[in-house]
């Protein structure tokens, strides 16, 4: 079962805030023989704004954005929306999300004009529970399953659906070893995937978020750091790393970006 929603409301205008001071390098791309470490050298050295900016000149178009509407979604929502107003965000969801992300859910919708796409599963929460239990407490094994029905399915048909051949995505190196390694720049079998934050701190996005006048999830202030489903999200005790308040410190990734930096679609 999918569903999908459009909203219209504000549209922010371009701003360099995040991005001050660097811009655009029109250069020729050919995505089929241009080197993607190079592509890659010249991103580094670009500001996030002109990263979406080069992405979305250069990179061929049906873009989206995918979203979990977590703790500092907004930046990414509002820095897509400055530049290409009404670009599908796509969020899959488990039902199994906090009540406060479904709030934040709508009143960032309505706040930043999000154009949003729901997917989901085609069996339902309740139903997947009543026939193969709590998958979340069994192991890192029936994790993965869970992750790839809920999850990993649903975006699959999101980027076929929506014909995507540009995925924008906020992760960020600083969330996870596994993270570490990205690069702005992705090219999987069917889609580029582009990080434009993927260099930012949290002190980056708390600075753009202020600027702004963007909120944080409502559940940052409780101690929530990484904030996915109820029954596998941990608030950051003293001691912890922000990935062992995910899925029981099993893993950090819920497979939504492993396929797409993986083996691909």
């Amino acid at each position: 079962m999918r569903s999908a929603t459009a909203h219209k409301g504000k549209s922010g205008k371009s701003d360099r805030s995040v991005a001050c001071d660097k811009t655009v390098q029109t250069i020729n791309v050919n995505a089929v023989t241009e080197s993607i470490a190079d592509m890659n050298l010249m991103l580094e050295n670009l500001t996030p704004l002109a990263r979406v900016e080069w992405s979305l000149t250069h990179l061929p178009s049906q873009h989206m954005l995918s979203s979990s509407f977590g703790a500092h979604s907004a930046v990414m929502i509002h820095l897509l929306n400055q530049v290409a107003p009404g670009i599908p965000v796509v969020l899959t969801d488990t039902g199994h999300l906090f009540a406060e992300t479904y709030q934040f859910i709508d009143m960032l919708t309505e706040k930043l004009d999000v154009n949003l796409h729901v997917y989901r599963a085609q069996v339902s929460a309740a139903w997947q529970e009543a026939r193969f239990g709590k998958l979340w407490e069994k192991g890192l094994e029936d994790i993965e399953k869970y992750n790839t029905m809920n999850k990993v399915k649903p975006m699959q048909t999101a980027l076929r659906d929506l014909k995507a051949k540009t995925w924008f995505a906020g992760l960020r190196r600083s969330q996870s070893q596994g993270r570490k390694s990205l690069n702005v720049l992705h090219k999987q079998a069917s889609q580029f995937k582009v990080h434009p934050i993927i260099d930012q701190s949290n002190r980056d996005l708390h600075l753009y978020m202020q600027t702004h006048k963007l909120p944080y999830h409502p559940m940052w202030d409780r101690g929530y750091v990484s904030i996915g489903d109820w029954h596998s999200t941990a608030k950051l005790e003293a001691g912890m790393t922000e990935e062992q308040t995910r899925f029981f410190g099993l893993k950090r990734e819920c497979g939504l970006h492993e396929f797409g930096d993986g083996g691909g679609i």
